[in-house]
């Protein structure tokens, strides 16, 4: 049997072993972003071997609803829904977190009923078909940065354990942070300090929020994604200006957004190892990291305990309820492209396609 210990996150909040079920995109809330029945089954249903459970990207705006099925946490209204969800998952002895996001400029009118999306600057996405963002004024920033307050204080209505504030995968944080989607001249853009000032006062609000309505033991953790294509975009140094201000915080976790945990940086001066060993030197365990990206059998949760301190896992826990449990036990699982998985279609495409490509009969 494989030993994996409990860990006690910065806050006092201990988690029986260190996997986590990764965010991700299920489309499985009803189109006004209400929890479903089959919504609360999928989650609970992995909970029950895992340290944590993070229910993946609830939106906290309409205007920023990234896809259809999209669960919503902008409203008093998704409450009963939200703590139904939360008390199946703590009820497997998993941690409950829940994702908080704005999509940002990465959705588009048909997504949000004709309405024009919004971001840090006028900037479309490099993507096909992508639509030019209206930029947001200073009052709307502001109201912004309130309503994820707002979501995180339903999260702690509804019962959940913590949640993890979605800084990374080119939505609206993010976009905050890049040179190439903030092109702002004001306060909120311009220079490296400039352009993380959205980030540096959403996460103290969030954490003012869970002081004031929360106790100690609340999880509060940040997802960042360590480099862009685009160029401008952000690079390895931004990710480490980043990691040393988001350290300084009362965080519990940062989570690194990779699609392989080996995956090494575009970047000729950082391509001598993996973006994880990196990013795991750089913090020195200031702040528990959380590795993810291609886990699929205990020899890659070894590896990434070697440089983290939490192992998130997605692809895995999808075909499979019962990995968790399985690598606990020492048991042997199975790999994805054994079942018929189309790797390739997943990361060109995301989650939705990737579960179409994959059948029992293959």
């Amino acid at each position: 049997m494989t030993k994996l210990n409990a860990i006690t996150l910065p806050n006092g909040a201990t988690l029986r072993n260190p996997l986590m079920m990764a965010p991700m995109t299920t489309q499985l809330s009803f189109y006004n972003g209400q929890v479903t029945k089959d919504e609360i089954e999928y989650y609970a249903n992995r909970a029950k071997d895992v340290g944590a459970v993070i229910v993946g990207a609830a939106n906290v705006q309409a205007v920023g609803k990234g896809w259809h099925g999209e669960l919503g946490i902008y409203d008093d209204s998704f409450l009963p829904g939200l703590s139904q969800l939360a008390k199946e998952i703590k009820a497997r002895g998993a941690k409950a977190i829940i994702q908080i996001f704005h999509a940002g400029r990465m959705t588009n009118r048909d997504i949000l009923s004709g309405e024009q999306p919004v971001s840090a600057s006028a900037v479309p996405a490099l993507r096909p078909n992508a639509e030019t963002p209206r930029e947001l004024s200073q009052e709307e920033i502001i109201q912004l940065i309130e309503d994820f307050k707002l979501a995180t204080r339903r999260a702690i209505q509804a019962g959940f354990d913590g949640v993890e504030i979605h800084g990374a995968n080119t939505y609206i944080i993010q976009q905050f942070f890049s040179p190439h989607s903030n092109r702002r001249t004001d306060e909120w853009g311009g220079t490296q300090e400039k352009r993380f000032k959205f980030i540096n006062d959403l996460v103290d609000g969030i954490l003012q929020t869970v002081a004031d309505f929360s106790n100690q033991e609340f999880i509060v953790g940040y997802r960042f994604s360590p480099e862009e294509f685009e160029d401008p975009g952000l690079r390895m140094d931004d990710c480490f200006y980043l990691l040393e201000h988001l350290s300084q915080k009362k965080l519990d976790y940062l989570h690194l957004s990779t699609n392989d945990y080996n995956r090494i940086s575009q970047e000729e001066a950082y391509a001598n190892k993996s973006i994880l060993n990196y990013v795991s030197k750089h913090l020195n365990k200031k702040v528990p990291l959380v590795g993810v990206g291609g886990v699929e059998t205990i020899e890659h949760v070894e590896d990434i305990l070697q440089h983290a301190q939490l192992v998130a896992v997605g692809r895995s826990l999808i075909h499979d309820p019962d990995w968790a449990g399985k690598i606990l036990r020492g048991n042997s699982t199975t790999r994805l492209k054994e079942l018929g998985f189309d790797l390739e279609q997943y990361y060109k495409y995301g989650l939705w396609q990737f579960v179409q490509s994959f059948r029992l009969d293959k």
